[in-house]
Parts: C-alpha cells; structure tokens; sequence
C-alpha cells in the first residue's frame, strides 16, 4: 500500500482551495519550514490568527537556523504583513520588515528581494506620500519579477507602478498599468492568490483616487466573484468595503450598509485593525444621511483613515463650522504634501468653500485653482463637476449670481452623468441660492427655475434617505413660496434681499460687507434704505420681518 505524502496532499488541497483539508495535511507533514510556511498561508486565508503567527514565526526560525536566507527573508515579510493586518503593531512590522532586509544582503537579484522592494513601496506611497518612490520601486519589482519567472512578483510590482502612477497624476498611464496587472491577476496568470487580492485592491482604490467609479463597480464584481469561487473571505470583506464606496457614490445607500456590516463582521472576528476602513465609510454614509452625530464618532474611531480625516472636515462644514473645516482640510494637506494630487481634490474642494464663507479669497481662489489644474489634468466627470461646483462657490460668495448659476448647473450635470445623484442634488441646492441671487426671491422667471431646482433637489435627497438636506430643500421651496410677499412691501432689490438675510443671521455691517466685497459704508447705506422700505425702525425688526416672511 503505497502511502500519502501530506505535503503534497497539502499542496493539492491548496491548489483546489480547499483550506481546512489543506491544514490538516500541513499539520500532519511534520516539523519541517516548507510545511509550516504552507500551514501558515492556508490559517492565513482560513483568518486564524493564532495559527497564522506561530506557523510563520516556527518556520523563520527554522529557515535560519539551516542557513536558509531566502527561506527566512520570505517568511519574515509575510509576518511584517501579519503585524499590521491582524494586530495593527507597526513598530513589530518594522522590525520584520528589517530582519528580512539583512537577511537579503547579498541576494538582490532574487524574488524575494523584489517582494522587499514592493512593501518598501507601499510603505512610500501610503506612508510616505511619495508616489516617484513607489513607482521606481514597482517597476524594480517588476524586473525582477521578469528575470526571476515569478509573475505574482512582476504584476504586483506592475500594478504598483500603475497606482503610484495615478497618485502622481498620470491617469491614464497608471490605469494601463493597473489594468494589465488586474487582468492578469484574476485571469489565472499569478498562482499566489494573495497577489490577486493586492492588485485588484490597488486598482480599486485607483479608481476611487480619480473617482473612476465605473471602473470601480467593474473591477469590484470582478473580484467579487474571483473571491466566492475561491471561497477567500479575507479579499471578499476588503472588496466589500471598496464597493461600499461605490455604493454610497451611485445612492444605493442600503446596499452600502449591507456590504459595510459584513465587512465590519468579518474584521472585528479576526483582522480587528482593518475594521477602521468601513468605520471610515459607514461614517460617510451616516454624514451624507444628515445623522451627524454617529458620523463625528465614526470619524473618530477611524480618524488614521483619509476617507475620516476628509470626513471629518466635511462634517464641521455642514454644521456651518468653516473656519474648523478649513484647518481640518488643510491639516490633511499639509500631511498628504504636493505629490499626490489625487488625494488633495477633495480636501482642496472643502478648503475652498469653507474660506470662501469667511472671505478669504486669497485663500479660496489658490484652492480653487489648484483643484481645476488637477481637474483639468486627470480629466474625470466628477472631478470636473467638483471643480466647477467649486468656482461657483467662490462666484456666488462675491456677487457675481449668474456665473455661479452657469458653474452649479454644469456641475449638477456632469454629476448626473457620472450616477452620483447626492452630489447633484447638493449642486442643485447651490444653483437654487444663486438663482435666488439673481432674482428668484421676486416674481420673475427666475423663481420659478428655483424652485423647480429645490424641487428636484428635495425629491432626490428624500428618497435617498438624507433627511437633513431634504428639509434644506424644503425649506427653500417654502422660502421662495413666500418671497413675493417680501418684494410687494417695497420692492427690496435683490442686493437688499441679500443683506436682509445676512441681518436676520446676526451678521454685524463689517460682517457683511466682508461677505460681499463691499465698503462698510455701502452695506450701512443699503441697510437705511431697506428699512425705509420695509418701514421698519430697527435691525431686530427686520430680522423678525426676515423670519416671518421665510427669508431665512
């Protein structure tokens, strides 16, 4: 009777994805370092921990002690990777980190020292933010991929030069990049099933740098079902949370939610540092739902997140905090640097509006800038749509309604067009000040453009679930209901409207004429003659009269 070799039954379960059998047969191969090292990649996949660490941390040692260098430099790598995944110690992941650097000394023309490469690069890209880092890095790892015939090597090295490559900019260069490296990856080409789930989760987040969410949506349900057939729970809960963001984009909010609580469930049983990634999100979506106060403790438990960090800044905003959102922003930028301009848009963006609340034009108009060079640059709808909505911000804030109308419109189109319906409807809330800027508050054509913006924006935010923009909304449809009352007692100009509003907020005569780019002496002149129209006899007056007539 011929017997069973368990190592090589081991490697047959393996290569069938059949992990519980795989680690039985590991278990039972006997104190070896090639065993263990097997047994400690199937706990990997079967999220055993425990398992995972005492496998690889057996199989180190035994490596070394038989002067094995490459052996000991490759298992050493995995537990740099184990000690952020599982545990999120980055001091421990430093430290393994190095002993497989020494042990690699004299062996630079091996795979191995291409996997070293690769985690120096992703440490220089999402640590160090510097994406020439990471590109020279990938594309070694690539050549030695080539040179050494390992193709998990040469396409994670591959798809890392595609996402540094994107985080500098070169959008479509990266995106080739990534593309051949993602299609190869889940094809088959790479036998290393990790490898799948690094390259398909760098071309995600690619996609989601440049908001590409179509591209998203396709590599998401791609990996999805790569994950399934091989049953890898690991990159299933990673992909969820990617397509989660995807999800949140187009305004499928429940599904978002669903996705998000599985992946939390999968992480906190046994990879508890990853869970801060749908924390992040899940606070996004409950910021976007209006609920504020979940969205500020969400952001906080993963404030190591950008996605929080952004959120964070976001968040002081709506609640009409622009100087915290301001610092908050730039804080972010300070931290992300000049080189990854597909980090900054968004942080730019919020920067901009919320300096332009303050009149800090200065200030506002940098950002504005810097975000239509990259807008312009990487040349995606909803970039352009955020860099439009930005420049209409800062229009609209000094004086000039009807170029901000033309900016809010476009932007609310090209965000329907990219299936973001959250950002439209915001974008048309934006159109509807402006507008009423214009001469919507009155009788004219222009009220009625408003509220059938308000309309459309009002409908699109109740039937996402975002009560607290709905009842902006609403409340604008309510305001330009009763806007005529306020021009039949006096005929208010439209600039006098805009101060009459600025009173009922409390805002003193420098406020204002900060506001508007105006002397202290023409707001004060503007403020007399509202009054004698409306016949009132004092500031208080008029901001009642404002409330009465749901100006505010």
């Amino acid at each position: 009777m011929t017997s069973i070799d368990p190592f090589a039954a081991g490697i047959q379960a393996f290569d069938r994805g059949a992990w519980a059998e795989a680690r039985t047969h590991f278990q039972a191969a006997g104190e070896t370092p090639q065993a263990l090292e097997q047994l400690g990649l199937v706990a990997w996949w079967l999220d055993d921990a425990a398992l995972t660490f005492d496998a690889r941390e057996r199989a180190f040692r035994l490596y070394r002690d038989q002067d094995d260098p490459l052996g000991a430099a490759r298992v050493a790598l995995w537990l740099a990777w184990d000690s952020l995944a599982f545990r999120g110690d980055t001091a421990v992941a430093s430290g393994w980190l190095e002993r497989a650097r020494r042990m690699l000394a004299g062996h630079e023309q091996t795979a191995e020292y291409g996997w070293l490469l690769l985690r120096d690069g992703e440490f220089a890209l999402f640590r160090g933010h510097d994406p020439a880092a990471a590109r020279e890095l990938g594309v070694r790892a690539a050549a030695l991929g080539r040179a050494t015939s390992d193709r998990g090597l040469e396409f994670t090295g591959l798809a890392l030069e595609g996402l540094a490559r994107v985080s500098a900019g070169d959008v479509a260069g990266g995106m080739r990049c990534l593309d051949e490296a993602s299609a190869a990856a889940t094809a088959g080409e790479v036998k290393e099933l990790h490898t799948v789930g690094v390259v398909c989760c760098w071309q995600i987040f690619a996609c989601e740098r440049v908001r590409d969410y179509e591209r998203a949506a396709q590599w998401c349900a791609r990996v999805q079902e790569f994950s399934k057939r091989w049953q890898l729970r690991p990159l299933s809960a990673i992909c969820r949370t990617q397509y989660a963001g995807v999800l949140i984009w187009r305004g499928s909010w429940a599904d978002a939610e669903a996705e998000l609580g599985a992946a939390s469930r999968d992480f906190e049983l046994s990879r508890p540092p990853l869970a801060v990634q749908a924390l992040a999100r899940l606070g996004e979506l409950r910021r976007r739902q209006g609920r504020v106060e979940e969205a500020a403790k969400l952001f906080e438990q993963a404030e190591s997140q950008p996605v929080a960090r952004l959120g964070q800044a976001a968040l002081a905003l709506d609640r009409g905090a622009p100087d915290e959102a301001a610092v908050a922003a730039e804080r972010f930028l300070a931290q992300v640097g000049d080189g990854e301009p597909t980090t900054r848009a968004g942080a730019l963006e919020l920067v901009a509006r919320a300096r332009a609340e303050r009149a800090d034009w200065p200030a506002a108009e940098r950002a504005r800038d810097e975000l239509r060079r990259i807008a312009d640059a990487l040349g995606t709808p909803p970039l352009a749509a955020s860099a439009e909505s930005t420049a209409g911000v800062l229009l609209r804030h000094q004086g000039h309604p009807a170029a901000a109308a033309a900016r809010f419109e476009q932007a609310a189109t090209l965000y329907e067009e990219s299936g973001a319906p959250f950002e439209a409807a915001r974008a048309r809330l934006d159109l509807v000040d402006a507008l009423v800027a214009l001469g919507g508050g009155g009788g004219s054509g222009q009220r009625a453009a408003a509220e059938r913006e308000a309309r459309r924006a009002f409908q699109t935010f109740q039937g996402l679930g975002a009560e607290r923009d709905a009842n902006r909304a609403k409340a604008w449809l309510a305001r330009l209901s009763a806007a005529p009352r306020a021009r039949g007692k006096g005929e208010l100009t439209r600039r006098q409207l805009e101060i009459l509003r600025f009173i009922a907020q409390g805002l003193s005569n420098p406020e204002i004429a900060a506001r508007l780019s105006l002397s202290d002496h023409t707001v004060k002149r503007h403020v007399a003659n509202l009054l004698t129209k409306l016949r009132l006899t004092s500031r208080a007056a008029a901001a009642a009269y404002a409330a009465q007539q749901g100006l505010l």
